[in-house]
């Protein structure tokens, strides 16, 4: 589990007109690079040097020549920037943007799990904290999760954790039994399957994508199960005008963009509420961006030993999904 500094409260004084402006020349001065999820507030997306998900996004650090990494977007994703770069300077924006689905997965609990079945491999969604990492033999992402599995001897038994529904969608694909962790996303198990039929027969012509992490009965309706990555070429290459997307919603702003003819409708909550967007993704914002850059902190760091250890699966990660 990470640990949280709270920073003081910024005055309005400290922030400049031009955000923009500001954070470019502070990336120039630093010789910094920002990369940012695509569930990042629209803003962002389009400052970022790099958009992206989990995937590209660990292949991005790896490869970037920066002196700091600068990550809008979550706990677990800037702690694997750190893993992959100890020497560089790493950043994020609000320390308390952290993951429900990765707190799911205490390690302490998922070590004795992992000792209940030593036999078996070990393969972890990068969606959890960097002791899960260092405890596992390879680390996948939604992307690739598929590809992994398959590359596996039959006769290896696998432990898939942290997420439930990403790994009954591998198992499906991939018809592997795996020994699943019973962890989950806030958000991905909270839309309504009741509210997206609904929303179908509303509008006819519109496709259901989803993303693998949400619960069986979503992906039951899906036209299209797919990342973040995939869903995006998806509904770029689909034919359909429409599209109800569930995932979180960041993601359509650059569905948007790339597709400004086509009309892409969020999938709904359980509540009225705006329950499918991840509230820790939205923690991150441009004047906190920019103030991390400014005052060089909030810094990821860890221990070398959980960073060695967790180095090691992720490296195996890149080097099967060439």
């Amino acid at each position: 589990m990470f640990t949280t500094t709270l920073l003081p409260k910024p005055e309005t004084a400290d922030i400049p007109d031009d955000l923009f402006e500001a954070i470019n020349d502070l990336k120039r001065e630093l010789n910094a690079v920002v990369l940012a999820h695509y569930y990042q507030d629209p803003d962002i997306q389009d400052l970022a040097d790099y958009l992206g998900d989990s995937l590209g996004l660990a292949r991005k650090a790896a490869e970037t020549n920066a002196d700091v990494i600068v990550f809008a977007g979550v706990h677990f994703m800037a702690e694997t920037a750190k893993i992959l770069n100890p020497d560089k300077l790493v950043l994020l924006p609000d320390l308390n943007a952290g993951c429900s689905l990765a707190d799911s997965c205490p390690p302490d609990a998922f070590a004795k799990f992992k000792a209940e079945h030593s036999d078996h491999i070990v393969i972890s969604y990068i969606n959890c904290t960097a002791e899960i990492k260092a405890m596992s033999d390879i680390i996948c992402t939604s992307s690739n999760a598929v590809q992994i599995v398959k590359q596996i001897p039959e006769d290896r038994p696998i432990i898939f954790a942290p997420d439930r529904n990403l790994g009954r969608y591998v198992m499906e694909q991939t018809g592997r039994d795996l020994v699943l962790w019973q962890g989950s996303c806030i958000v991905h198990e909270t839309f309504s399957e009741k509210k997206i039929v609904q929303l179908k027969i509303e509008n006819p012509e519109a496709e259901i994508i989803a993303h693998p992490e949400c619960e069986p009965p979503v992906l039951r309706h899906a036209n299209y199960i797919g990342s973040t990555t995939a869903l995006l070429k998806y509904a770029k290459t689909s034919s359909s005008q429409a599209f109800i997307v569930a995932t979180e919603p960041g993601i359509i702003h650059q569905m948007e963009k790339n597709n400004p003819d086509k009309r892409f409708i969020p999938a709904p909550g359980t509540n009225n509420c705006n329950c499918n967007e991840c509230p820790f993704m939205r923690l991150n914002t441009l004047e906190k961006l920019y103030l991390a850059m400014k005052n060089r902190q909030p810094e990821i760091t860890m221990s070398e030993d959980v960073r060695v250890a967790a180095l090691q699966p992720i490296q195996r990660m890149l080097e099967m999904s060439v």
